[in-house]
């Protein structure tokens, strides 16, 4: 069987979308690698800052990571923009539908009024309400929406700042598009997470947390600045992390 039989659906029986369900299964394990191939269309977009879209993007991410940030929000910020390419009126809306099966309730939140939040920066301007983000604060999100705008987004224009490149993040992104969809124990509705993590590392022992395990792994010692290339993790590895540095979620 190479194709349904049917032409319109209703005419479909259980082969067709048994067979349908096969391809749709297969063609959404490559979701990961279309969002970082659509990363980099974003060097195309809208110019006029002194970095790119997909410089500002790499940016947010890595403040994320220098925070300590979990793998929700470093993945979160790293996606935050991408909508800009096809959406750019409801970039953030695009960018939160994508995000919204995969991360956490908080993070999907917070990406998609991001642009509502960030006009407290620059609405006066372009006579635009500064104070939108106003009728959110009830939200129970409300506090970690402004504290991403203000540490993640509106302050990634800087060109001199280090930035990590993409092939940094891609496993990271690999890894939250890789789990379920909709899964309850990744969506966790009303969990808050914080978005930064000031614990020392753990010292001599494999490390729980999944970011500062890596670190470990990549040979840097607590307190050492991690460098801004990823290394080459061994074949095995196939890209990723071992597993035993991975945060159950």
């Amino acid at each position: 069987m190479e194709t349904v039989k049917f032409t319109q659906m209703k005419d479909g029986d259980r082969e067709d979308y048994a067979f349908l369900t096969e391809h749709e299964t297969e063609y959404a394990a490559g979701t990961a690698d279309r969002l970082l191939a659509a990363m980099i269309e974003l060097d195309k977009s809208l110019s006029g800052y002194k970095v790119t879209r997909l410089g500002h993007s790499l940016q947010a991410a890595t403040r994320a990571w220098n925070a300590g940030a979990d793998i929700d929000w470093v993945v979160s910020a790293l996606l935050h923009d991408i909508g800009d390419i096809y959406a750019p009126y409801n970039h953030d809306e695009y960018a939160a539908a994508i995000l919204r099966p995969f991360v956490r309730e908080q993070c999907a939140w917070v990406v998609e009024k991001h642009g509502d939040f960030q006009l407290i920066y620059y609405g006066e301007h372009v006579g635009a309400n500064p104070h939108k983000r106003d009728a959110f604060r009830d939200n129970a999100y409300f506090d970690d929406c402004a504290e991403f705008c203000e540490k993640w987004d509106q302050s990634s224009f800087d060109p001199d700042y280090p930035t990590r490149p993409l092939n940094f993040f891609a496993p990271l992104v690999r890894e939250v598009f890789a789990r379920k969809s909709h899964d309850p124990a990744v969506v966790r509705p009303g969990m808050r997470i914080a978005m930064s993590d000031t614990r020392p590392p753990p010292s001599g022992r494999a490390c729980s947390d999944w970011r500062r395990g890596w670190d470990i792994f990549q040979g840097i010692a607590p307190g050492q600045s991690r460098p801004l290339v990823l290394r080459r993790l061994p074949p095995q590895f196939n890209g990723q992390p071992p597993s035993r540095f991975r945060r159950s979620i």
